[in-house]
């Protein structure tokens, strides 16, 4: 306990042992998904899915516990939802890129996330956003994460592309209706883990509902295919064709648009609400002395784990929006990553047990998570055009085209366009005039080479 103690301040932070436990599983439970979900998506590059299972694990293993004893805060990583299929869909089906090559973007959007962190770009460019955006960012995240648990939980149906309200006769939607209710009911009565306790409860009404799978047999990945994937990134083919380098260039650059600002928009979304990164740490942060805040440290912790990922065999590996789970039941330190982490290291023997809890269980969570982080929106003057106007666009690109860094782009470029129109140049930080292009640029080329 001592070690504890000293190793991540658990008084000092208001928490305990007990509390970073509840933490650390329940946000494994909101994101274990991805131990199932990026297999089968890089498998259809052809890549080895067991090979990608093993890294899959690895990765987020190795990043979290950085994240957890270098930074000592309570975030998970893993191989981003999103970025993979980027990866899958656009890089190689869609540019003709092999998936070894794939990797090697990945590899060097890691070293780029590395080398802006330790120069101090990421940080500069948090500063630089304002505090009417950070906002936004929070409460738009919040809504991201809430549709994700609606689209889990299977409450929204896409027939003839049309959104809508499904009649709820799939046994999947009324589990998590189910779940949704209890999890409620508990927060209301305002019992500790209600999150966590909500997952459990759900997870076992949805046996007799032939929902959740109690069925242990042997994993279907081969874990020895790892040797295929580990150090298979290939950089020499990548530039290998000149007439394709500028193409290369574009879309790591999209690629490391995407990484950073999904970790600075996690960061800043769900940092600022639960006072992991409090007005102190940013000061710290902003003086510029070494790797000094908690933010400092967690945004190098970031950096590193997508150069890690490449390595062992998967898409980019960033900082999980559903470690918001973990920290909404009162995960304050870096424990709570021990916990997830461990937890996945025990994932790679035991993959059916892991497999265990259904979409339907975790899915409330991610919901009752989105509305805790709804309150960061009555700080934003919406009565002032000025403000409502790119705090608006951040807010609702996140969930409408399921990224966060759509979003904050969004904002940027209407907050910029605004200050433009009225002639306010100089309120405009120059950052945020350079990230604006960035971001222009990132979707028209993207346009064009689609």
């Amino acid at each position: 306990m001592n070690f504890l103690e000293k190793q991540f301040q658990l008084k000092e932070n208001g928490t305990n042992v007990r509390t970073e436990f509840i933490a650390g599983v329940t946000t494994f439970f909101t994101m274990a998904y991805i131990i199932f979900v990026n297999p089968s998506m890089l498998a259809e590059t052809g890549m080895p899915e067991g090979g990608v299972y093993v890294a899959t694990i690895l990765a987020a293993v190795i990043a979290t516990l950085i994240m957890g004893l270098v930074a000592n805060v309570p975030y998970a990583q893993a191989p981003g939802m999103g970025l993979n299929a980027f990866f899958t869909y656009t890089v190689c089906f869609g540019m003709g890129f092999t998936w070894q090559q794939a990797l090697a973007m990945v590899f060097i959007c890691g070293v780029i996330n590395i080398v802006i962190t330790a120069t101090q770009i990421r940080k500069m460019i948090i500063k630089a956003i304002p505090k009417s955006l950070q906002y936004a960012i929070g409460g738009g995240i919040g809504l991201f994460i809430a549709y994700i648990g609606f689209i889990n939980a299977g409450f929204i149906g896409f027939e003839g592309g049309i959104p809508a309200l499904v009649d709820f006769t799939d046994v999947n939607a009324q589990l998590a209706l189910i779940g949704l209710v209890i999890t409620a009911v508990l927060m209301i009565l305002k019992l500790k883990g209600s999150i966590l306790i909500g997952i459990a409860v759900t997870t076992l009404i949805g046996i007799p509902m032939g929902v959740t799978n109690l069925d242990f047999s042997a994993s279907q990945y081969n874990i020895a295919d790892v040797s295929k994937t580990f150090f298979a990134l290939d950089i020499g083919g990548l530039f290998a064709d000149p007439g394709k380098i500028f193409l290369v260039l574009t879309t790591i650059l999209a690629f490391s648009l995407s990484d950073t600002f999904d970790t600075i928009g996690t960061f800043i979304g769900t940092g600022r609400k639960s006072g992991i990164f409090d007005d102190k740490d940013e000061a710290d942060l902003f003086q510029g002395k070494g790797f000094k805040s908690k933010m400092d440290k967690a945004l190098f912790a970031d950096a590193t784990a997508t150069s890690i990922g490449a390595v062992l065999g998967t898409s980019n590996t960033t900082t999980y929006v559903e470690s918001a789970a973990g920290i909404g039941v009162g995960g304050k330190t870096g424990l709570t990553s021990v916990f997830t982490a461990v937890l996945f290291l025990i994932a790679l023997v035991f993959a059916p047990v892991a497999g265990i809890v259904p979409g339907a269980a975790t899915a409330p969570a991610l919901i009752i998570v989105g509305i805790l982080m709804m309150d960061s929106f009555g700080k934003i003057e919406w009565g002032n055009f000025d403000e409502a106007l790119p705090a608006f666009f951040t807010a609702v690109v996140m969930p409408f085209s399921y990224s966060i860094s759509n979003g904050i782009a969004a904002g940027f470029i209407f907050y910029v366009i605004l200050k433009m129109s009225k002639g306010k140049f100089k309120e405009v930080h120059p950052i945020m005039y350079i990230v604006t292009i960035l971001f222009i640029a990132n979707f028209v080329i993207s346009a064009l080479i689609k």
